[in-house]
């Protein structure tokens, strides 16, 4: 039986004017992303740069910390450049693209699909999966101060997610408005927290993946993460706070604003990747046409380095042209080649400095 603390959904949830508006302001913001994504030639590109920015922002608020240029190296998948931090990223953007898959394939989550994105994301001790031992306590890192008592039964811990899921799963015309539904289902995982480890991303996962599953995205593109690591002090208390002191309203409106926020910022990201690529495919088509191919174009930004052997797999040369093309780009100042060892891996500058933010 569930006990009272975890009843869900809350049946106190009322929605205010505030409330209402910043509904409507969020829907408006995720209609036009929604609308702008599709506008670029190549739907992977938009999976493969954007999930990484969502990656790393999410792992940021578990202190796992990677630069930029870490995590970009560690795409080329060379061993030298296989930093913990940034393979524990890459691994957020895997768990994302395996839910992305999952909900795409059977248009439900399931309690099963949960533990495999959490499974990705978890390697070592205490391991991955549902916790089945007492003890788990959630803790003020800087105070040392428990915040938050879990549920701590492992049969009461699947009851809770089967229920959340269930509620995650029905259609968005039910009741609640869909994104108040999303924003009460991130705040109940992180309540009971049913995992050792990976709770925070595997939540902030699930928020994506609410917005594919009901229709409000089609590509898991939206980085929320971003924001609530700029306001985490913010988002931490309103998470922790006793959910029998009614403050719903607060942590609503937090979930809306940061999905205004970044629906917004991801919109110009997007429109400034669109007017990059647009460019180089000028320039290319104008200074190097013998070479210019849209394979070429959609390797190039698929993700901010690249080596030889992408432009081998992907645009489908011989390994000596594939050498050929991006010397040919090194010398139009389309990229720029650093050396490694006896290879070499190749930058595209501004796709780099755009994914950083400047």
């Amino acid at each position: 039986m569930i006990s009272d603390l975890y009843a869900f959904p809350p049946s106190q949830v009322t929605k205010s004017d505030a409330i209402t508006d910043q509904l409507i302001m969020a829907h408006r913001r995720l209609a036009e992303l929604k609308g702008v994504a599709p506008l670029l030639p190549n739907q992977d590109i938009l999976l493969n740069t954007l999930s990484l920015q969502e990656a790393k922002d999410s792992s940021a608020l578990e202190n796992i910390i990677t630069s930029h240029d870490e995590l970009f190296k560690q795409g080329l998948d060379l061993p030298q450049f296989n930093s913990a931090a940034a393979k524990e990223v890459s691994r957020y953007s895997e768990a994302l693209r395996l839910g992305f898959e999952r909900i795409k394939s059977n248009g439900n989550l399931s309690l099963e699909d949960l533990v495999a994105i959490q499974q990705v994301l978890v390697i070592g001790e205490p391991g991955p999966g549902i916790r089945t031992k007492p003890g788990t306590r959630v803790v003020n890192r800087t105070t040392g101060e428990v915040v938050h008592d879990p549920p701590q039964d492992h049969d009461q811990i699947v009851e809770l997610l089967e229920h959340l899921l269930d509620f995650f799963n029905q259609p968005s015309d039910q009741g609640l408005d869909p994104l108040v539904r999303m924003a009460l289902a991130h705040y109940q995982f992180e309540k009971i927290h049913p995992f050792y480890d990976g709770n925070g991303r595997t939540g902030r996962i699930l928020n994506l993946l609410y917005l594919v599953q009901h229709d409000l995205l089609d590509l898991p593109t939206l980085y929320l993460s971003r924001f609530i690591l700029r306001e985490k002090s913010s988002y931490l208390a309103l998470l922790r706070a006793d959910p029998n002191d009614d403050n719903w309203e607060g942590w609503l409106s937090f979930m809306l604003k940061g999905v205004e926020l970044t629906s917004t910022e991801t919109i110009q990201t997007i429109h400034m990747l669109i007017k990059l690529m647009a460019d180089y495919q000028e320039r290319i088509k104008a200074d190097l046409p013998k070479i210019y191919s849209l394979e070429l174009l959609n390797t190039l930004f698929k993700h901010p380095y690249t080596k030889i052997d992408f432009i081998v797999r992907d645009v489908g040369v011989q390994r000596a042209a594939a050498g050929r093309y991006l010397d040919a780009l090194v010398e139009a100042n389309l990229l720029l080649k650093t050396k490694l060892g006896r290879g070499n891996y190749y930058i595209n500058k501004p796709l780099f400095e755009l994914l950083q933010g400047r």
